[in-house]
């Protein structure tokens, strides 16, 4: 049984001579969230406004709840879609309050949810104020509020955490999760990518239009040979002594050993009496993106000089 929320299939879109997206397949099963990453001009809005049907394909298929975004039909299934674009803009003349009321008038959401998502975003105690008024993490909370508007079944969230401070960005990926664990998918474009990676179940990332990779993190790590970084106290220099680990030390007490590798290091270390103590971190989504972006713009040079 297909449990696709969302499918692309042999996408392009061009704007004149530029290519923005090309041969784009992916897939968003329900309850998933999908982390899209990529440089400015990568392709990532461009994608968002596929799926929202503002913009048409040049060619391949778009489906969303079993629609093509453009059809006629797929109108009411807009319902179901919260989006929040990464520059949001207000009517600043009306408050706070009007302007999530109006945005529940235009979803047929209920009301009740208006003074809840205020709460939620910490606008409760600036609601009745003018939007001009707003600083740019207010104006981004509000944004969010009226993404989370009608408890969407798919939610596009284009630089959700620009603006946000830390505790704002923690109450956002809280509703996320919560979000996600009522059976909502929903796509998080983001530039800011520590604290990302234990929200999202898989990542695509994007380079001049074209998928470099995708895939779950675990995934993506292994198809990318990145090593784990162990480090350890009290064993100090009886590291080098033991010709098995030797040659996975990069300094004193720190190894980068092959993921296969990992536990059987991890049994090893373990047998050293003086051992205090041990940190294992897997690459990070960091590492992980700069890997594929940097493989793929050598891959596009190669090509562009061979030709």
């Amino acid at each position: 049984m297909n449990n696709n929320i969302l499918t692309l299939t042999s996408v392009n879109k061009n704007y004149g001579k530029l290519k923005a997206l090309t041969a784009i397949n992916l897939e968003l099963q329900a309850g998933e969230v999908l982390g899209l990453f990529g440089h400015n001009g990568a392709g990532k809005t461009t994608m968002m406004k596929l799926i929202l049907g503002i913009v048409k394909a040049n060619a391949g298929d778009v489906s969303v709840f079993g629609l093509d975004p453009n059809h006629k039909s797929a109108w009411e299934g807009r319902k179901k879609i919260g989006y929040l674009p990464e520059n949001v803009s207000f009517y600043d003349q009306l408050s706070g309050l009007q302007v999530l009321s109006y945005f529940a008038r235009l979803k047929s959401a209920d009301k009740k949810q208006v003074a809840e998502l205020l709460e939620k975003v910490g606008l409760s105690g600036a609601q009745n104020r003018a939007v001009k008024t707003y600083s740019k993490g207010m104006r981004q909370r509000l944004g969010l509020a009226q993404a989370f508007l009608g408890e969407p079944k798919l939610l596009l969230l284009d630089e959700p955490t620009v603006g946000l401070d830390p505790m704002a960005t923690k109450d956002f990926y809280n509703s996320v999760d919560q979000l996600k664990s009522s059976g909502a998918s929903i796509i998080l474009c983001s530039h800011v990518l520590p604290g990302v990676e234990q929200h999202i179940d898989n990542a695509v990332i994007l380079n001049q239009g074209q998928i470099v990779a995708k895939g779950s993190l675990t995934e993506l790590r292994e198809q990318a040979s990145l090593p784990v970084s162990i480090t350890t106290q009290g064993i100090n220099g009886a590291l080098k002594e033991a010709k098995t680990l030797a040659g996975f030390m990069v300094s004193n007490n720190q190894l980068l050993v092959p993921e296969p590798e990992k536990v059987k290091v991890i049994k090893q270390l373990m047998t050293f009496d003086s051992i205090s103590d041990i940190n294992v971190e897997s690459a990070s989504l960091e590492k992980i993106y700069h890997h594929y972006l940097q493989n793929s713009q050598a891959l596009n040079e190669s090509q562009e000089k061979s030709q």
